[in-house]
């Protein structure tokens, strides 16, 4: 006895289970795409950290080389051709690579200037131990000596800075107001 074509055994999947499977899959990667963002954003915001942190074991070298007394730098340049004196090219000699001076999320000032961070010419020729900011003496978890030339990083605070103790936060420690 033969059954009728209707009655013969299928292979494969019906366009609805395919249209399941293609929404569940689509509906996990809306929830991992953003994560994994967040989670690369997170990385590099602990290597510029980590950049930060590197940079003040230089400076601490440097100070042990020259009495105390914090260098006289520039904020900054805008180009590499400029012969001024700027961190990257003042404590080279104290750090492995000028790799420390990029942050990850720079995208445009390390290529041009060769640096992605900004020292506060506030405290240039300083004595460590006599360093003042808006009228912040004697803590100096609360001086910041470099920060991010522009705040890449996620969150309200989005610039990293290197405090005067070589602690590297996204935090501000210090208030312009009474």
């Amino acid at each position: 006895m033969s059954h009728p074509a209707s009655y013969r055994c299928r292979r494969g999947f019906t366009l609805v289970e395919i249209l399941v499977v293609v929404g569940i899959i689509v509906a996990i990667a809306a929830l991992i795409v953003p994560l994994s963002r967040s989670f690369i954003a997170k990385s590099r915001q602990a290597a510029c950290l980590s950049n930060l942190k590197q940079i003040g074991i230089a400076i601490e070298s440097y100070l042990q080389d020259h009495n105390d007394t914090m260098p006289n730098l520039e904020a900054g340049r805008q180009s590499r051709n400029e012969d001024l004196p700027v961190m990257e090219n003042t404590l080279s000699d104290y750090l492995s690579s000028e790799d420390v001076f990029h942050c990850p999320e720079d995208k445009v000032h390390f290529k041009a200037s060769g640096s992605s961070y900004l020292w506060n010419s506030t405290q240039s020729g300083r004595n460590k131990h006599r360093l003042v900011f808006f009228n912040i003496t004697g803590d100096s978890s609360r001086i910041p000596l470099v920060s991010d030339k522009e705040g890449w990083h996620p969150g309200e605070n989005s610039v990293n800075i290197l405090y005067a103790d070589y602690s590297a936060s996204k935090e501000f420690k210090f208030r312009t107001s009474p």
